[in-house]
């Protein structure tokens, strides 16, 4: 299975891999192995190449939306640009041609006059290379070690990557937070420098002997250290599959607390856990990209009433957090959800979009009884998953052997290989959206800690200063839920955000309320300027440095001369009812009935409030904004309009 294509893969020879080795030290000046947006804009410049072929060239060769290219990545860039060069169309399959070998390092003006004049520099430089390398990554993981992260505050724009602007985000805005509230022991333990480097993981759930196992070999084509296959729940742990030097097991004491693994947050599960947990290492190429996690089977009828020795919901949530694809395996002679399973599907809450059903095994019953027992899945998994959409099941045998067309028929075995293949893509474009992913993990637990934060902060307000703690304490966590809704009220928060209230009790119990620190406001404004501003910028400056909005003109071969004549006048038409709108519709003397709000939502809102506490509005604040509407926006348009109009 083929994930990501290095400059290698796609057949880029030694002689031109030496050559745009030169080229990359030459554009990325100073030789941190990174090509930012801005470096490329001056290189590829010299390609002579339109902005959009160079738009299209940096959207394919930074796949991953890191925000820059290294070696490999610059490399098939490099090639990409060789193929326009040539006159060809460039494609998410450019680099699967099998002549791309064949095609010479592109023709950049300039360039050769460059090299000549820096090759001393450039030979000064190289040797250095690894060295300088070796010595900028320990910087990310000392802003984790420092106590204090007002010393690690330089612009934003220092960063060279999403993955490090958010690193550096979290450890001066959102940690703070964190450690304030506490917010480590009730949602999530706090983030590690291994946690933003980890690969993307896909995580396989499921019932004893519904082939997780086998499909972690299927994917692999080759077994695993410590794999273990049989009807009955054979894989008795967790197990973490990623690539390594060597083939090897780590026990998971051992893993745990290595900083350089993203596992030292299951610490908090003890050693109970810890020694059914081991990491299995083997290099392979799959492993280089994704790393998968078998786990024991979910255990159904009489096994279930067996205890484990460890919270094994606690930590398949854990887990669930922290992956980026988390499959759900059925077998069609196990489509029971027994009380364990379901206990760990609900532990997957606020992780539905990471989700997948397999349904496998499925050439083990005939075309009529699959429709059978499709039709009986959907309907187990609609008690289970309170959604109305329905869940996404890929239908299949995953494993070595060849479907059983006796049983399926043709037209099963022309679906199921349909199936292999929506999954395997699904499989491969993970490490493609991984840093999509890492943002939007980010962004989840920004919220999450800031609603924890004003949350922590109403109830220690709600304390009194000297009698009555353990009262009032014991009042506040009986009456969580109403606490919740007036936080919720007083700052506008979606109630979907809020925390499962059983659970915040739970841990809420152990604390005494009046000794959690008192919230900042300005920590709390630190993470709203960070969502608001901070975050969008970033994302803006790594985007790709050739994105416009404006850059595309019409496309006259599908519409026609006359055609584009009608669009252009149909924008003058609309831009020119655009400056008339706030003069024709908006009348200060008469307020049309259709602009007012709903009056059972205003009144729902309003009761919450004095009316006598609201500010006096005054006249001249309403005559601005008539001023605004009338006059403002008009000009603003006109002055930012065609100027031939």
């Amino acid at each position: 299975m083929e994930i990501a294509r290095s400059a290698a893969a796609v057949g880029c020879s030694k002689e031109h891999q030496r050559i745009y080795a030169d080229w990359f030290a030459l554009a990325d000046p100073d030789g941190d192995g990174r090509v930012t947006g801005a470096d490329a804009i001056k290189f590829f410049a010299m390609s002579g190449l339109p902005r959009a072929d160079l738009k299209q060239v940096w959207a394919i060769a930074d796949s991953k939306r890191q925000g820059f290219l290294g070696f490999g990545e610059f490399a098939a860039a490099m090639q990409l640009v060789s193929l326009a060069q040539a006159g060809n169309e460039i494609t998410q399959d450019s680099l699967k041609r099998e002549d791309l070998a064949s095609f010479d390092p592109p023709v950049m003006k300039g360039l050769d006059e460059l090299l000549s004049r820096s090759m001393a520099i450039v030979n000064a430089v190289r040797p250095e290379k690894n060295v300088t390398s070796q010595v900028q990554a320990p910087a990310t993981n000392n802003w984790f070690r420092s106590k204090s992260a007002k010393k690690m505050q330089t612009p934003l724009t220092a960063v060279t990557s999403v993955i490090d602007g958010l690193k550096r985000l979290y450890i001066e805005k959102l940690k703070p937070l964190e450690v304030a509230c506490r917010f480590n022991d009730f949602a999530s333990p706090l983030l590690t420098n291994s946690d933003f480097d980890a690969k993307p993981t896909v995580m396989l759930l499921g019932q004893y002997s519904t082939g997780k196992t086998t499909f972690i070999k299927h994917l692999l084509k080759t077994s695993y250290p410590g794999a273990h296959v049989g009807p009955e729940p054979t894989t008795d742990r967790f197990i973490v599959v990623m690539s390594g030097p060597d083939e090897r097991t780590v026990p998971g004491n051992t893993i745990a607390v290595q900083a350089d693994m993203p596992f030292n947050g299951l610490n908090t599960f003890g050693g109970a856990f810890l020694s059914k947990f081991e990491c299995s290492q083997m290099p392979h190429p799959l492993l280089e990209h994704i790393t998968l996690v078998d786990t024991p089977g979910v255990l159904s009828g009489e096994k279930q009433r067996t205890q484990r020795s460890y919270d094994f919901t606690g930590v398949t949530s854990w887990f669930a957090a922290k992956c980026d694809l988390i499959l759900l395996l059925f077998d069609p002679h196990k489509l029971d959800i027994s009380d364990e399973f379901k206990r760990v599907i609900s532990s997957l809450r606020g992780n539905e979009d990471k989700i997948r059903v397999v349904l496998n095994k499925a050439d083990q019953v005939d075309t009529q009884q699959l429709m059978r027992v499709y039709g009986a899945l959907m309907w187990s998994l609609g008690k289970v998953l309170n959604t109305p959409e329905v869940m996404r099941v890929y239908i299949g045998s995953f494993n070595d052997k060849p479907v059983n067309e006796s049983a399926v028929g043709p037209i099963g075995k022309d679906l199921f290989e349909k199936e292999q293949e929506d999954l395997l893509a699904d499989l491969v474009d993970i490490p493609k959206k991984a840093c999509d992913r890492r943002v939007n993990e980010f962004v989840k637990r920004a919220r999450a800690a800031k609603i924890h934060a004003l949350i922590i902060g109403h109830l220690k307000k709600e304390m009194p200063a000297v009698m009555g703690k353990a009262k009032a304490q014991q009042r506040l966590i009986d009456n969580l839920q109403d606490e919740f809704a007036k936080v919720q009220r007083e700052y506008h928060l979606p109630a979907g955000d809020f925390p499962d209230v059983e659970h915040f009790k739970e841990v809420l119990a152990t604390y005494s309320i009046d000794k959690f620190e008192k919230i900042k406001p300005k920590m709390v404004q630190a993470v709203d300027d960070m969502l608001a501003h901070d975050i969008p910028d970033l994302l803006k400056n790594f985007s790709n440095p050739y994105q416009s909005f404006n850059d595309k003109p019409v496309n006259e071969s599908a519409v026609g001369p006359i055609g584009k004549d009608l669009f252009e006048k149909e924008q003058e038409d609309l831009l020119a009812d655009l400056v008339d709108i706030p003069k024709k519709a908006y009348d200060r003397r008469h307020l049309p009935a259709g602009d007012f709000p709903d009056v059972e939502h205003f009144k729902e809102v309003l009761a919450t409030y004095s009316i006598d506490k609201f500010e006096k509005i005054k006249p001249k604040m309403v005559q601005a904004v008539d001023d605004m509407l009338a006059h403002d926006i008009p000009e603003l348009l006109k002055n930012f309009s065609n100027p031939y109009q």
